[in-house]
């Protein structure tokens, strides 16, 4: 794999047209319970941080797929991760609980880990780490409680 991943684009953009599809048309329900700037600051790090380097491959960060048929397994694994968020998406979107709220967050961070660590990419991993922490603890805090 070259310094551009086209796999990491298609799975990021995957990822991210539900979020776009539901600001879209919930605007109301991006309301924060929970306020931690330093908590916010650290998931936006970990976030973009996550989406770039799941894109583009800085020479001697990562060693690449490092056992064969990895690319198999990345993309399969990624592929049921990826299906099983779309899934949460589409029966949980007018939920607004903890359920959603963690399989909305443990899902896509799981992606990030996975792609690092069969990258062999370290600031992929580091960032995915930062973001996961981070992410599921604000998704956490602000979802509203079910009835």
């Amino acid at each position: 794999m070259s310094w551009f991943n086209y796999y990491g684009l298609a799975i990021v953009a995957i990822i991210l047209i539900p979020n776009f599809v539901y600001a879209i048309k919930h605007k109301e329900s991006f309301k924060n319970y929970y306020s931690n700037k330093f908590i916010e600051v650290l998931e936006q790090v970990g976030r973009y941080g996550c989406i770039a380097l799941m894109i583009f491959n800085i020479p001697y960060t990562y060693f690449n797929f490092w056992f064969g048929s990895s690319l198999i397994i990345y993309l399969t694994v990624n592929g049921v991760l990826l299906i099983a968020y779309l899934v949460s998406w589409i029966v949980l979107w007018n939920s607004n609980g903890k359920v959603k709220a963690l399989l909305l967050s443990v899902l896509p961070s799981a992606i990030f880990i996975f792609s690092g660590v069969i990258l062999a990419s370290i600031p992929l991993i580091v960032f995915s780490v930062i973001f996961t922490v981070n992410h599921i603890v604000l998704s956490c805090k602000n979802a509203v409680i079910d009835k």
